[in-house]
């Protein structure tokens, strides 16, 4: 009887230490690599920084491109880039262009 009440003396706090011990370190374990962990937080913000230095390219081209869309426009025609465009798309040469063959088309192709 004397050896069961200190096993039970032993025993019973040393179960509750070792039960708590695993349900804080569950908890541990998941705030550093769960879904929302710190791992998971530091993996989102370099996605951010690299996804905001996309978007800044991407406007960098739709300013470019806006400010050649308007220098179209018939109140105020670019007429270099009017020629350039119109060249391209007729497939003419001006009479004194030379023409120079490199075997990649950069214009595309009729059949």
């Amino acid at each position: 009887m004397v050896v069961r009440a200190r096993y039970r003396r032993f025993l019973l706090p040393l179960l509750l230490y070792v039960v708590a011990g695993a349900v804080v370190g569950y908890f541990v374990y998941h705030a550093q690599h769960g879904d929302r962990g710190i791992e998971t937080k530091a993996a989102l913000k370099r996605r951010i920084v690299e996804l905001n230095g996309d978007l800044a390219e991407l406007k960098e081209q739709r300013a470019d491109w806006e400010r050649r869309v308007a220098m179209l426009r018939a109140d105020n025609v670019d007429r270099d880039l009017l020629e350039e465009r119109a060249r391209i798309s007729l497939n003419r040469l001006h009479r004194n262009e030379v023409v120079i063959i490199t075997g990649t088309s950069d214009a595309p192709s009729r059949k």
